[in-house]
C-alpha cells in the first residue's frame, strides 16, 4: 500500500550565518567545547565570570550559557566531533560534555557521531538521544520540534514512562513539550538542505554523505509516488499547519526551510497532523 504523504513546509529560523571560520577543534577535555563560528552578537554567560562577547577559538566550559542575539549565529565543536549550531535568539549550555546538551530557548542543529555514545539533548520537558545522528531541534515555551536528517533519534519525556518515540531520517515530531509526543511525519530533506541556513550558511557537515544518501532514498520514494507533495507549511516559532502557494515564502521576514511530508499509516489519517491554534 502506498504511503500518501501530504507535504508540510518547515520554516527555518531566519538569520544570516557567520563569516568567521575556525580550524580544527583544539579543546582537549571532553567536558569542553570550542567556538568555531560567530556571527554578530554572541555572548557567553559564565556563572563564575562576567558575561562577555564570544570569539572564535574560545573554549566554553560546562554550565556556561551561549546566547545568540538578533541575526546572530554560533557553532560549537566538541572533542568527540559533535557539532552544535545555534540559530538566532538561542540560549544553550551543556554539562558532562555531550551527555547533557541543554536547549533552553531557540533552535540548534546537532551533529553527533556514534562515538559520542550517550549524547542527549534536553529541550524543556522533552529529551532526545542523538548519538549517531544529525538533528535539528527547536524549543520555545509551549513548543517543541525535532527533525532528523540522518540516523535515528529516540525522543522521550523524562519521568513519563512509555512516552517515547523513534524518529528516523526524514521524519519530524512537533507539538507541546508538556503533552504526549506526537506521531512522526515526514519532511522533504532535499528542500531542507537547499534552504535551511543551518546548512547553506555553514561549511558541509561531516556526515553530509549520510544525509545525501537519505535524501536520495526519499527522492526515489517520491518518484515512485510513495511520497506525495502538498502545499502545507509550518512556520518557525510555531506549530500551526498552514496552506501556502508553491511560489510564496510566507509572511515577511520568514523563510522556507523545507517541505515536509506527513507519513500516513492505518493509524494516522490526513487530519491527524498536529497543529497549534
Amino acid at each position: 500500500m502506498y504511503r500518501q504523504l501530504p507535504l508540510l513546509a518547515f520554516i527555518t529560523i531566519s538569520a544570516s550565518l557567520g563569516t568567521c571560520f575556525a580550524g580544527q577543534l583544539t579543546a582537549a577535555s571532553t567536558n569542553e567545547a570550542q567556538i568555531t563560528r560567530v556571527k554578530n552578537h554572541v555572548e557567553l554567560a559564565d556563572p563564575n565570570n562576567a558575561r562577555h562577547g564570544a570569539s572564535v577559538n574560545e573554549i566554553v566550559q560546562e554550565q556556561t550559557v551561549v546566547l545568540t542575539g538578533n541575526e546572530s549565529r554560533a557553532e560549537l565543536d566538541f572533542s568527540n566531533e559533535t557539532v552544535v549550531r545555534l540559530a538566532a535568539h538561542t540560549a544553550f549550555n551543556f554539562n558532562h560534555g555531550t551527555r547533557g546538551l541543554n536547549l533552553k530557548e531557540g533552535a540548534v542543529l546537532v551533529e553527533a557521531p556514534r562515538e559520542a555514545n550517550s549524547a542527549t539533548i534536553h529541550a524543556g520537558s522533552v529529551a532526545a538521544a542523538v548519538a549517531g545522528t544529525t538533528t535539528v531541534i527547536e524549543h520555545h515555551r509551549g513548543l517543541y520540534k525535532l527533525l532528523v536528517l540522518e540516523g535515528t533519534v529516540r525522543s522521550y519525556r523524562p519521568g513519563h514512562l512509555g512516552d517515547s518515540i523513534l524518529v528516523r531520517a526524514g521524519q519530524m515530531v512537533f507539538g507541546n513539550p508538556d503533552a504526549a509526543l506526537s506521531d512522526p511525519v515526514d519532511f522533504d530533506i532535499d528542500r531542507f538542505m537547499k534552504t535551511s541556513r543551518f546548512i547553506t550558511d555553514f561549511p558541509p557537515l561531516r556526515n553530509e554523505k549520510s544525509i545525501v544518501a537519505e535524501r536520495q532514498k526519499q527522492e526515489r520514494e517520491k518518484s515512485n509516488k510513495l511520497l506525495l507533495g502538498t502545499n502545507l507549511v509550518i512556520f518557525g516559532g510555531g506549530t500551526q499547519v498552514s496552506v501556502i502557494g508553491q511560489d510564496q515564502t510566507g509572511p515577511p521576514g520568514r523563510k522556507t526551510a523545507a517541505l515536509a511530508t506527513a507519513r500516513r499509516s492505518p493509524s494516522l489519517g490526513s487530519n491527524a497532523v498536529p497543529a497549534s491554534p
